[in-house]
């Protein structure tokens, strides 16, 4: 018999009055280059905690191997997660079980016709069969309001870069 993993205890009736971001839980990946000394072609991603250990490599459509996870990857993993997430938490307060809820995340690389630069256009598909979709609706714009990935799709984040000492 497998175990049922605990539900996070975050509500949105808990909300918070503060002037600053508050933090309830921080993680630290490190990459390093590997052979290519080329985080993304041959990288290694370590999180702080070892639970996180995997070989980053280029998608075949980058010119790489294509036989390692990508930062896409990656990022629609864990903006499809938190969604999901999100989503199932307002699904629970209208009193809708939300165990059939999907949510498929699609992350496309790409040039930024500002500046030739990268950038990255995302995709998100809810599928939740069995619910009226003016319902699904407004449910999936109270979980895009309360999802920290969409959010920063949308908003951009906080972010610093710096040298280490």
């Amino acid at each position: 018999m497998t175990d049922v993993p605990r539900l996070p205890d975050l509500s949105t009736d808990k909300d918070f009055d503060g002037e600053t971001f508050a933090p309830i839980y921080t993680t630290t990946v490190t990459v390093s280059g590997g052979t290519a000394s080329h985080g993304r072609a041959s990288g290694k991603a370590r999180s702080g905690d070892g639970v996180l250990d995997l070989d980053l490599r280029m998608p075949a459509e980058l010119g790489g191997d294509g036989r390692g996870t990508n930062p896409e990857q990656l990022f629609a993993a864990g903006l499809a997660a938190c969604f999901h997430g999100a989503l199932s938490l307002v699904a629970r307060q209208a009193a809708l079980a939300p165990a059939a809820i999907s949510v498929e995340a699609t992350v496309a690389f790409g040039r930024d016709p500002d500046d030739g630069g990268y950038l990255l256009h995302v995709d998100v598909e809810v599928k939740w069969p069995d619910v009226d979709p003016a319902v699904a609706a407004s449910l999936m714009e109270q979980a895009d309001s309360l999802c920290p990935y969409t959010k920063m799709a949308l908003r951009g984040t906080p972010t610093t870069i710096r040298l280490a000492s």
